[in-house]
């Protein structure tokens, strides 16, 4: 894949990152917080932090984009790549919806088809380090192609859904989607 010069389309890189948490920033024990999977599945989890650990891990190299308009270039992401999990699990052939619960109470939902693209993942780790707790400590979902508030911060649940049901952004006018190259920030957006 060919490395990205430049921002993508409306968007501009930013020298630092802008931290929203528009319910707060919940607090994470780490010992008792948990991952669970959910919805239309075969097998439900529950996973904690060590065991989503010891799951294969992924690294890429992507930028993050706020609907806002601002960038930030290269960030080094790691963690379990999402296709791994929805294989754990055994997402049912009726599942069209992926839906993120977070500690705080935040909702987002994704289409499965997105979610499940190759380079998305649950992610652990940014540029080498444990993610911040103000950042979404200690998982949050990275979907690169997708703005960022459908990367749910301080994750708790996957819930896989057949029909769509707005989460917190989406509930006050943003897009069902999000994707980035097509500038989709806001719902009845139709590019060209």
């Amino acid at each position: 894949m060919a490395v990205q010069t430049r921002a993508a389309p409306g968007q501009f890189y930013a020298k630092r990152w802008a931290l929203y948490s528009a319910l707060g920033v919940p607090r994470i024990k780490l010992e008792t917080w948990r991952l669970s999977v959910s919805g239309l599945v075969e097998k439900e989890l529950s996973i904690s932090f060590e065991e989503l650990q010891r799951l294969p891990q992924v690294k890429l190299t992507r930028d993050f984009d706020c609907v806002t308009t601002w960038s930030i270039k290269d960030v080094v992401w790691e963690g379990v790549a999402f296709r791994e999990l929805a294989k754990l699990a055994g997402v049912r052939s009726e599942a069209r919806w992926v839906m993120f619960h977070s500690a705080d109470g935040y909702t987002a939902p994704v289409p499965l088809e997105d979610a499940t693209v190759e380079d998305s993942l649950i992610a652990l780790k940014m540029n080498g380090n444990p993610i911040p707790i103000e950042q979404g400590f200690p998982a949050r979902p990275f979907i690169p192609h997708l703005y960022g508030w459908k990367s749910a911060k301080w994750l708790t649940k996957i819930e896989f859904m057949e029909r769509y049901e707005d989460g917190y952004w989406e509930s006050r006018g943003y897009h069902e989607r999000g994707n980035v190259s097509k500038e989709e920030r806001f719902k009845g957006h139709k590019r060209g």
